[in-house]
């Protein structure tokens, strides 16, 4: 993760000394961390129907036609940058896709408010348990799953971004404070007393399973 400016400042040079092969290169190494991006910020309605794949090739086309322009501009560190074309990526397959229903998100609680994709508590909490248990059934991981998005959605949204941003795209405090328009500080607050809930209700659920 870039958590420096000299880190930033060689990935710019790169760019610049390689071209689209070092962009190509670039985009490789950060693959993990956006193909979660769209994992979790892909409507629930087109899972299926949409390969990650499929969005992150189209996104790195839509970066190399691009990349004269950013380095011209350079607002933005590379990552931010590859994972904003990314956003707007998403958000073309989405209207592609889904067009005026877009907004129908059911009961769903989008965890920011912003006009890039927006992932849902339903999603998050999906991927949370999918990493730290392992439920015996699906009934148990059903009720999980509804336990923690209450949780979720008790929280304020922008604490849920945090959340998603850090634990689930693994963007560094920088990163993050960066993306949001933040401090660093009270990014890590937010953060902490996100996980500090979430970690409450899990504890909980753990207890109950334990009961079983």
């Amino acid at each position: 993760m870039a958590n420096d400016a000299s880190e930033v400042d060689t990935k710019v040079d790169s760019l610049r000394e390689g071209g689209r092969e070092a962009l190509a290169n670039l985009f490789q190494n950060e693959r993990h961390r956006l193909r979660r991006l769209v994992e979790l910020r892909l409507d629930s309605r087109l899972q299926g129907r949409v390969d990650a794949s499929d969005v992150l090739q189209e996104a790195f086309l839509d970066a190399t036609s691009r990349l004269d322009a950013y380095l011209k501009r350079n607002d933005l560190p590379v990552f931010l940058w590859l994972r904003l074309v990314v956003c707007e990526r998403l958000a073309i397959v989405h209207r592609r896709n889904l067009g005026a229903k877009m907004r129908d998100a059911g009961q769903e609680v989008s965890l920011y408010r912003q006009p890039l994709p927006q992932a849902s508590s339903a999603a998050l909490a999906s991927m949370l348990l999918g990493r730290l248990t392992s439920p015996s059934s699906a009934a148990i991981r059903a009720e999980q799953v509804i336990r923690v998005q209450e949780a979720l959605n008790a929280l304020d949204s922008l604490d849920r971004e945090v959340l998603a941003l850090r634990h689930f795209e693994q963007l560094s405090r920088a990163e993050t404070a960066r993306a949001l328009g933040i401090t660093e500080e009270a990014g890590a607050k937010r953060y902490l007393r996100a996980m500090r809930r979430l970690k409450s209700v899990l504890e909980v659920m753990q207890d109950r399973l334990e009961e079983i």
